[in-house]
């Protein structure tokens, strides 16, 4: 057990996930981005813990591959459910104001030339990044092109 979850829990999400960059890496896209999501189930399904028992968001990984592979209106759901715009998710499961979701939100937004709530996104984008260490061109470094 890690705290109260089941190692063999935790470690589905991290096998889920590495499958799926493999996958899409070598050029089977649509089968990474199905463990991608199937990662994204599973760490929805761990019991709620701090720290979480799973410290990578799935949802970051999948949303950049998505935009990665032009389903944009996939990868903007992905990110709304994660920083918690939408009613998807339960709050323990939310990101709100993280920096690499409001990054591939944003891009989404500029994708389909949104002009409203980009503004308000890029604000919350920018205080974001003032507080980030390291430069953030993705919502997860999977990625192989950034915005």
């Amino acid at each position: 057990m890690l705290f109260q979850n089941a190692a063999h829990d935790v470690l589905a999400v991290a096998e889920a996930m590495m499958l799926g960059e493999l996958a899409y890496k070598s050029g089977r896209h649509e089968e990474g981005l199905d463990h991608l999501r199937q990662a994204v189930r599973r760490d929805d399904g761990l019991m709620y813990e701090e720290p979480w028992a799973w410290p990578q968001p799935a949802r970051h990984a999948l949303g950049a591959l998505l935009l990665d592979a032009g389903h944009w209106d996939e990868a903007e759901t992905v990110y709304r459910a994660d920083l918690g715009l939408d009613p998807t998710l339960p709050r323990p499961l939310q990101n709100p104001r993280n920096v690499w979701a409001l990054h591939g939100l944003h891009e989404c937004l500029a994708r389909r030339g949104e002009t409203v709530e980009i503004i308000h996104v890029r604000q919350q984008l920018d205080q974001a990044l003032a507080r980030a260490e390291i430069p953030i061109r993705a919502s997860c470094y999977c990625r192989k092109s950034a915005a």
